[in-house]
Formats: structure tokens, C-alpha cells, sequence
């Protein structure tokens, strides 16, 4: 049985193309780019040429790319960093309650050592308002956090909308860019954001390396210690294989996102219609059109969520139940309860994300498949009515 693989959200494959370009960096090319002999220096210019690749993937200088080890260690670095180092100035920061955990706890943590945090609500399709945002502020505000767009239910956020308030009341924003950055055109100047973070393996590369952006000027501290690597910021030997991967993965991104887009959103309507049409009691979450363009988020109601997951994959198509980073927590989605989705809805939730190699004929599958699942699980269902 072929697998048909739609949870691109939580991972990619690499692209050949990207692991051709790691290769040589794991065995004749090893060196370490701190090293001032030969072999260090070719480490070293590999290193800076990723870093011309991603500074222009995004519309950025090279000298406001941080590598990391992920989209979780640069959403740390930005906000604890920014915190720390702004504290003198105020102790509030605003966010969303629709948020990545890394932002989310991150946060916490923060609340934890004095910092006052103010959580704004979304709406119906996961939409925060930039409106609320703004009367959010105080005289204490030193950071806000919305992320670009949300990894469960794909919608895309009024990130520049915010980024001009933000500008405006002097304020530092930064947004986790993970979902977006290689899927959709990204430019920091025109987001107007401080701080942008990325993940190689949502856009074909690697897993274990990562970027955030910092905007010249801005305020921040490190939170790992030791040399000065990464402009004092991010203290550890570079991941060179990985970094040239994220590298050519952005490259690649850069020359291929326009037809990867399209490709992505005609696969994405046809299975969000499909599903909807021959699916009674189904919700679509997430915006309607403002959403990602890999993105499809359902809920079905009197079903289990991780039942759903189960039988998908034993029809070799490898869905989730939402976010990776919390598919083995029982509690309904915390992106779903913030739009108001009933809990026995949210979690039945599935999220499908599409990648570039899916296949119209592999979309066609699902939708033939998932109805059946559907079915004979809600016949089980002590939930399921059989009213429409």
C-alpha cells in the first residue's frame, strides 16, 4: 500500500536536492567554522552563504540571521531575550491565546519571574484583531507575539497590520514564522516585524536547525552562554550540515513557492470540498480563504479525533490530530477552544497539510476514504445521532 503523506505541517521530507548539498559537510568538508585554518574557513564560507540565502528569502540583512536549533529555540531567544533586555524599560508583553506552545510557554516562564503578560482572544475563524491588539498596549508593553500563521487550522494573521502598530507605539514584535516562511511570500519590512522565526523541516530541510531574525538595533540578550558565536547571541558550534541545508532548502523555497502555492491550493479546495460535501456535521476550521495554502483542518462531530488518526493511517494516509507538538495530550485543542469550537467538536479535529510531491489521484483517495472511516466509526458512536 502506497502511503499518501498530509501532515507536511508537522514535517517535510528532505529535498534531495537539499541533502546532496548536506553531504559533503558530515565527512571531507567537517571542519569547525571557528577554526582560523583551511578547512574551518570552508565551514565558514559555507555557513555565510546560508546565511545570504535565508537574508534573502525573507528581504533581510545578513547580519540579522541567527541560526538555532529550531523554530523553538528562536521563538525563546526572542522573547525571553527581548524581556530580559528591555525589562529595565517595562515588564508587559501581549500575545494571543491561539499560540504555538514555544511562544506560549515561553511566556509563562516569563510570568513566572515578574513579567505581566495580556492573552487577546481570536475569533470564530482563529482571526485575531489588530484593534485588540492595540488597546492591549500600556506604558509598560516591551514585546508582542502573533504568529504569522496558526500550524493547527492554517489562518494567516494581519501580521503587518500589527507590525505598523507595534512601529507606531514603540513597541518590539515578533512573529513565529515556522508555517509560513518557503509556503508564502515572507519580507520583514513589509510585516514590520523585529523578530522572525524559522524551522528548516517545515520547508524540506533538516530537522535541528533554525532561524530567527533580529531586526538591526534591537534590543536583546542570549540565553545560552558560551562563545561568541552567531554575534554573541547563540553561544555553540554551528550545525553546519544543517544550516547548508536550510540554505538550499530557502534557496529552493525562493525559486519554487509561486507553482508550489498554486499546486497547494488547488489540492487543498478540492479536499476541503470533497470532504464537506459527502461528510454530514463537519466543520471546516480555520478561515475560509485567509488560511495557508496547505492547509485543512476539520472537525467531525461524535468521533474521537485520534480514532480518526488511527484508521487514516491504517489506510496508509498519515493525517493528525492537530499540532505535533501536542498530538498525545487527551484535552481538546487549545487553538480550537480559544475560537469557540465546543469541546465533543474540537476533539474530533484532523488536520491534513499538504506538501508538493501530493498528487491529485492521492487527494482523490481521501476523499473517498474518509467518508467510509467517518461512518463506521460513528456507527460505534454513543454521540452520533444520525440526524444531519
Amino acid at each position: 500500500m502506497k502511503k499518501v503523506y498530509l501532515d507536511h505541517a508537522a514535517t517535510t521530507p528532505v529535498d534531495p536536492r537539499v541533502l546532496e548539498a548536506m553531504l559533503p559537510y558530515f565527512t571531507d568538508s567537517f571542519g569547525n567554522p571557528s577554526s582560523i585554518h583551511s578547512v574551518g574557513l570552508e565551514a565558514r564560507t559555507a555557513v555565510a552563504e546560508a546565511r545570504i540565502k535565508v537574508a534573502s528569502l525573507i528581504g533581510a540583512g545578513t547580519e540579522e540571521i541567527i541560526f538555532t536549533s529550531g523554530g523553538t529555540e528562536a521563538d525563546n531567544l526572542a522573547i525571553k531575550g527581548v524581556a530580559q533586555a528591555n525589562a529595565h524599560k517595562g515588564k508587559h508583553i501581549v500575545t494571543t491565546r491561539i499560540e504555538h506552545h514555544a511562544v506560549e510557554e515561553s511566556c509563562r516562564y516569563l510570568e513566572r519571574q515578574g513579567f505581566r503578560v495580556t492573552v487577546v482572544g481570536v475569533d470564530l475563524d482563529g482571526l485575531v484583531d489588530p484593534e485588540d491588539i492595540e488597546r492591549a498596549i500600556t506604558p509598560d508593553t516591551i514585546l508582542i507575539s502573533v504568529m504569522h500563521a496558526n500550524n493547527e487550522v492554517g489562518t494567516i494573521q494581519p501580521v503587518a497590520e500589527i507590525g505598523r502598530i507595534a512601529r507606531a507605539r514603540g513597541v518590539y514584535f515578533h512573529t513565529d514564522a515556522v508555517q509560513t516562511v518557503g509556503h508564502i511570500p515572507v519580507n520583514v519590512n513589509d510585516l514590520r516585524v523585529d523578530l522572525l522565526a524559522i524551522s528548516a523541516h517545515k520547508l524540506y530541510g533538516p530537522k535541528g536547525v533554525g532561524v530567527l531574525y533580529i531586526r538591526k538595533g534591537t534590543r536583546i540578550d542570549p540565553f545560552m552562554h558560551g562563545g561568541g558565536q552567531e554575534r554573541g547571541l547563540r553561544a555553540s558550534t554551528e550545525n553546519v550540515p544543517g544550516i547548508v541545508g536550510l540554505g538550499r532548502a530557502a534557496e529552493i523555497a525562493q525559486a519554487e513557492m509561486d507553482a508550489e502555492s498554486k499546486h497547494a491550493t488547488h489540492l487543498r479546495d478540492k479536499l476541503i470540498s470533497g470532504l464537506l460535501e459527502r461528510i454530514p456535521q463537519v466543520r471546516l476550521n480555520g478561515h475560509p480563504t485567509q488560511r495557508l495554502p496547505n492547509n485543512v483542518n476539520i472537525s467531525v462531530a461524535s468521533i474521537e479525533g485520534e480514532s480518526l488518526a488511527v484508521s487514516l493511517d491504517l489506510e496508509g494516509i498519515a493525517a493528525s490530530t492537530g499540532s505535533a507538538c501536542s498530538s498525545e495530550a487527551m484535552e481538546p485543542s487549545h487553538v480550537l477552544t480559544a475560537m469557540g469550537v465546543p469541546a465533543e467538536l474540537a476533539r474530533g479535529s484532523v488536520r491534513f497539510s499538504l506538501g508538493k510531491h501530493n498528487t491529485e489521484a492521492e487527494i482523490d483517495r481521501v476523499i473517498e476514504v474518509f467518508p467510509r472511516i467517518v461512518g463506521r466509526l460513528r456507527a460505534v458512536s454513543p454521540l452520533w445521532t444520525g440526524k444531519s
